[in-house]
């Protein structure tokens, strides 16, 4: 089973597609577990918006890193190097931070679907 990191706007993007998160993930990696931080945890309640889908990806996501107070980027950075987790996200600035550290992302195309960009 592979890990997916969730990064807040990636998250948005999901839920605004309406896609099948598990069948889409299914088509690029296999069988995925979905692992989220107390940042993007937080970042997406604060968004306060009941179209989100919340309740779903609490309960399927595992809440993974410390307590921290590292910038939420650097911490979706460093787990996906130290397990090598791709991340869920649609922010440029963090894609190419993940390219540079040498790390995978998976990206909401325009076509609905997701597309893994792998380092």
């Amino acid at each position: 089973m592979v890990g997916i990191l969730v990064d807040s706007c990636g998250w948005v993007a999901i839920s605004k597609s309406g896609m099948n998160i598990d069948i889409e993930l299914e088509k690029i990696v296999g069988k995925a577990e979905l692992k989220i931080t107390r940042n993007v945890k937080r970042e997406l309640r604060d968004l306060d918006n009941k179209n989100l889908m919340l309740q779903i990806l609490f309960l399927k996501a595992e809440v993974v890193g410390e307590q921290t107070t590292e910038h939420t980027d650097t911490e979706l950075i460093n787990l996906s190097r130290r397990f090598s987790w791709p991340v869920l996200t649609i922010d440029k600035n963090l894609k190419a931070k993940l390219v540079k550290r040498g790390c995978s992302y998976i990206e909401v195309t325009s076509s609905k679907s997701l597309r893994m960009i792998e380092s």
